[in-house]
C-alpha cells in the first residue's frame, strides 16, 4: 500500500476491498493503519484506484472508529471533490457510498457542510443509475437528521426530486428514500412542500409493498408527516382505504414493522374521528394480541398506542377483555425508561376502568409503580402516581361498600 506504482497499488486496493466485506477484514484494515493510505489515493490521477479506495471505505465506514480515521486523514474533502466526477458510475457509486457511511457519524456531517457535499449530492437526485441513488439518498437521509441540513434540502430544491422517487421499484433506494423524506417532514415548511407534491400519499402507498423494511421505513416515514402536516386528521382521512390497510398490518410477523405501525396508530389516534374509524377496524384486539413481547422496541409504541386508543369508546374496557393489562404490568421490569414512560402512560389510561385496575393490582403493579413516582422524568412520575391513585380509589370504594 505504501507503494507509488499504480500498476501495484490498483489490485492491492482491489483485493482489500473485496475482503472488507467481512467484518475481521475490516477490523484488521483499521487497525493496520491502512486508513491513511486509503484516503490518501483518493487523490490519485487513475479512476479505477480512486473507484478501488471509495469503495473500500464505502464497506470499512461501517464501523465507527473507521468513519472518524476517514475524516482525521482529511478524506471527506476528497470524497466531496470526486462527486463532479459524474461521468464514470462506478466511480460515482463507490464515493457516494463511502460519503453515505461516512455520514453516519455526527461530527463527519458538520465537514461535508462545510465542503458544500449535500448541495452537490442533491444535484445527483436526477438521471443517475439506482446504484448511485441508493448510496445519495442514504446521504442524504442520514445529513437530515440535523435542522440545518433539512433546510439546506429545501432550498436548493431537494424535496421534490426525493418525492419522486417514491414511485421507484427498487427495495433498497425505498428504504432509503422513506428515511429521507421523513426525515424532512420533521420541518413544517418542508413539510408543506412533501404534502403539495401528494408526498403522504406515496409514502401510505408503500405500506402496500411486499418488502417489511419498505413498510417499516415508510411507517416510520408517515409518523412525521401526520404530526406537521396542517390538518392531519382531515389529510389521513383522504385517503381512501388507508386506515384500514394500516391496522392489517398490525398482523405483521416482522417486529420492527409492528414498530413502525404502533407509532403510526399513536399519531393517528390523536384525531378523535380517526381514532373512531381505526376501532371499528378492530384495532383494540389486534393491539392487544401483541401484548406478550420482549422487543423493548415494540413495547414502547405498543404501549403508546395503547394509551392513545384509550381515549375512544369503551376501549379502556376492551382492552382489559382482550388481556392486554397484565403483559403491559411486565413492561415495567424492563430496562428501558422509555417502555416504562409509555407503559406508566399507558396504565393510567387503562386504570380509568374498576376491572382493569383489579388485574394491575393482581400482577403487582403497585409495588412497580411506588418506585417510578420517584423517578426525575416528571412524565412517568405523572403517570404512575395517577394510576396508583386510581388503584387506591376503587380499594377505598369497595371497603367503603363493604363496611359501609
Amino acid at each position: 500500500l505504501k507503494c507509488s506504482h499504480v500498476n501495484i497499488l490498483t489490485p492491492v486496493v482491489g483485493t482489500l476491498q473485496e475482503c472488507a466485506s467481512e467484518q475481521s477484514y475490516r477490523r484488521a484494515i483499521r487497525m493496520e493503519g491502512m486508513i491513511e493510505d486509503l484516503v490518501k489515493n483518493l487523490s490519485s490521477e487513475h479512476e479505477e484506484l480512486q473507484m478501488l479506495c471509495a469503495s473500500a471505505i464505502f464497506k470499512c465506514a461501517e464501523d465507527k472508529e473507521t468513519r472518524d480515521l476517514v475524516r482525521q486523514h482529511g478524506g471527506l474533502q476528497p470524497l466531496s471533490v470526486l462527486l463532479g466526477n459524474t461521468e464514470n458510475k462506478q466511480l460515482l457509486a463507490a464515493v457516494t457510498g463511502a460519503i453515505w457511511k461516512c455520514a453516519i457519524s455526527g461530527e463527519n456531517v458538520s465537514k461535508l457542510q462545510e465542503y458544500k457535499t449535500l448541495e452537490a449530492l442533491v444535484g445527483l437526485l436526477t438521471d443517475q443509475p439506482d446504484e448511485v441513488l441508493v448510496n445519495v439518498v442514504g446521504a442524504l437521509g442520514e445529513c437530515c437528521q440535523e435542522q440545518i441540513n433539512r433546510t439546506i434540502i429545501r432550498k436548493c430544491g431537494g424535496i421534490p426530486p426525493l418525492v419522486k422517487l417514491l414511485t421507484g421499484t427498487d427495495q433498497a433506494l425505498l428504504v432509503n428514500v422513506t428515511k429521507a423524506v421523513g426525515a424532512c417532514a420533521t420541518e413544517p415548511e418542508n413539510m408543506m412542500i412533501i404534502d403539495r407534491l401528494d408526498g403522504v400519499r406515496l409514502l401510505w402507498s408503500l405500506l402496500k409493498n411486499p418488502n417489511p423494511d419498505v413498510q417499516a421505513s415508510a411507517a416510520w416515514a408517515i409518523c412525521p408527516c401526520i404530526e406537521n402536516a396542517k390538518d392531519s386528521g382531515e389529510m389521513v382521512r383522504s385517503f381512501v382505504g388507508g386506515l384500514e390497510l394500516i391496522v392489517n398490518l398490525l398482523k405483521s410477523k416482522n417486529k420492527e414493522v409492528l414498530a413502525s405501525v404502533c407509532a403510526a396508530i399513536t399519531n393517528i389516534a390523536k384525531d378523535e374521528e380517526n381514532l373512531a374509524v381505526i376501532t371499528d377496524h378492530g384495532v383494540v384486539p389486534l393491539l392487544s394480541k401483541l401484548a406478550n413481547t420482549n422487543n423493548d422496541k415494540l413495547r414502547r409504541h405498543l404501549a403508546e398506542a395503547i394509551s392513545h386508543c384509550c381515549m375512544w369508546g369503551s376501549n379502556r374496557i376492551t382492552f382489559g377483555e382482550t388481556k392486554a393489562v397484565a403483559p403491559l404490568v411486565r413492561y415495567l421490569k424492563s430496562n428501558d425508561p422509555s417502555v416504562h414512560r409509555a407503559t406508566a402512560q399507558a396504565l393510567y389510561q387503562l386504570s380509568e376502568d374498576p376491572n382493569n385496575c383489579i388485574t394491575m393490582h393482581e400482577n403487582g403493579v403497585v409495588k412497580l409503580l411506588l418506585a417510578m413516582v420517584g423517578s426525575t422524568d416528571e412524565t412517568l412520575q405523572e403517570a404512575a402516581a395517577g394510576c396508583i391513585a386510581n388503584i387506591r380509589r376503587l380499594a377505598l370504594a369497595t371497603e367503603k361498600a363493604k363496611y359501609g
